[in-house]
């Protein structure tokens, strides 16, 4: 069966709604799916923190993957909310738990997340 954009954006919307329940339960219960907002989107989730600080996840069901152009608008959502990191949540096809699924970020972004800052980010 041909994904349409329909489908496309079902699928999408169902895993989204799926990764915001898990971490709602198991990281803070104000964790939610957050509306989309055009050009200054800020990611598909919002309420998570790690030490005060936000964190930007972009969430993506699709067979292929595309982790440049991915990474790319993970910084661009990171900017757009000021948050912290920027990570990449994707579908792990034959997984369907939300536990199983794939987390995917740049080393910069994991420094930015256990030093709680982004100096280190744009140095030669």
């Amino acid at each position: 069966m041909t994904r349409t954009r329909a489908s496309a954006k079902k699928a999408g919307t169902q895993f989204e709604t799926l990764i915001a329940a898990y971490l709602a339960e198991h990281v803070d219960d104000r964790i939610e799916r957050r509306t989309k907002t055009g050009a200054k989107d800020r990611g598909d989730i919002s309420g998570l923190r790690h030490h005060g600080h936000r964190i930007v996840l972009e969430l993506k069901n699709t067979a292929k993957t595309l982790l440049g152009p991915w990474a790319a608008e993970a910084e661009t959502e990171r900017g757009n909310d000021d948050a912290l990191a920027g990570l990449i949540v994707h579908k792990r096809h034959g997984k369907g738990q939300a536990q199983d699924q794939w987390v995917t970020m740049t080393v910069g972004e994991l420094v930015a997340l256990l030093t709680l800052s982004r100096e280190h980010i744009n140095q030669s």
